[in-house]
């Protein structure tokens, strides 16, 4: 692995303060801004880094800049403008953005990058808080092949697996590919461990049978027992999971794909949040049966 880079990191929510973490212990030399400042000083504090007033400033000499943000005006608002990163940052050094956004910032901000001289990807994860304090995220590029290579290795120190999957924005679409999956796959996990419940079945020794056919899933093996116990006070919270979804939406009225079931499961997360979950794990969606 690359070690003793310069590199900035702008986002220190739940992923974002594990990932910079992984590459203060691989050894590169870590600048972090945050909105919130006392989260940037505790992380400073923790690994011996340097913590910013900006983005531009935080970004000021590094040779990577990673971003974890909210959404698409989240990250229009740290890599633009005055006080953007991409103002801060020296030609040819890489912008790679981990946010869950639309493939229209992606090429949005791929282009205005390029008109300074510097690579970006848009790079994505899945993996939840889990897989980024365990460095094992899995992490879904988009951009040019010269500029991939340059930050792989450097990616590496919290990733699990890393691929471009093609030009600017491919990123972003795999990972609607992967939410759409999600969505799906969790319905159907809430609605089988309801059903086992009401035909008066041990939920858990279904799922310690049935996991070892053809019904096996990530969601069966992590959640199925916190599911009947109603248990979702961690993972990937219903709010954000309503917000990737709507992207996934917003971009299939774009390309004519059919999304009955990622449609119908959105709403059964306005259901959850209706019920006061915004912030309960997206495997609440059983709650909603459970009523």
């Amino acid at each position: 692995m690359t070690q003793g880079c310069n590199v900035a990191f702008i986002g220190l929510g739940v992923m974002g303060y594990p990932m910079a973490g992984h590459l203060a212990r691989a050894g590169h030399r870590v600048t972090v801004y945050n909105r919130t400042a006392a989260k940037a000083q505790r992380f400073e504090k923790e690994f011996s880094a340097r913590a910013a007033a900006t983005p531009r400033e935080a970004a000021e000499g590094a040779e990577f800049v990673f971003s974890c943000v909210g959404n698409d005006e989240d990250l229009r608002s740290v890599t633009l403008g005055a006080s953007g990163a991409f103002a801060g940052m020296r030609a040819g050094a890489v912008f790679a953005d981990h946010t869950t956004a639309s493939a229209k910032v992606a090429r949005e901000l791929f282009q205005a990058a390029g008109e300074s001289g510097l690579g970006f990807l848009d790079a994505p994860i899945s993996g939840g808080q889990a897989g980024a304090e365990k460095g094992q995220l899995t992490v879904m590029c988009g951009g040019e092949p010269e500029v991939f290579a340059k930050a792989q290795p450097i990616i590496a120190a919290y990733a699990k697996a890393c691929r471009l999957m093609g030009p600017p924005g491919s990123g972003q679409l795999t990972k609607m590919v992967n939410q759409i999956a999600i969505a799906g796959l969790v319905q159907s996990l809430s609605e089988a461990l309801n059903f086992a419940e009401r035909a008066g079945l041990d939920g858990l020794a279904v799922v310690d049978l049935i996991k070892n056919g053809a019904a096996q899933s990530w969601q069966m093996e992590n959640r199925a027992a916190t599911m009947l116990k109603s248990e979702f006070d961690h993972g990937f919270a219903v709010e954000w999971m309503r917000k990737d979804l709507a992207i996934c939406l917003e971009e299939a009225r774009r390309n004519g794909a059919q999304l009955p079931v990622a449609a119908l499961v959105d709403q059964f997360y306005a259901r959850v949040q209706q019920m006061g979950g915004s912030r309960w794990d997206t495997s609440s969606l059983i709650a909603a049966l459970k009523r």
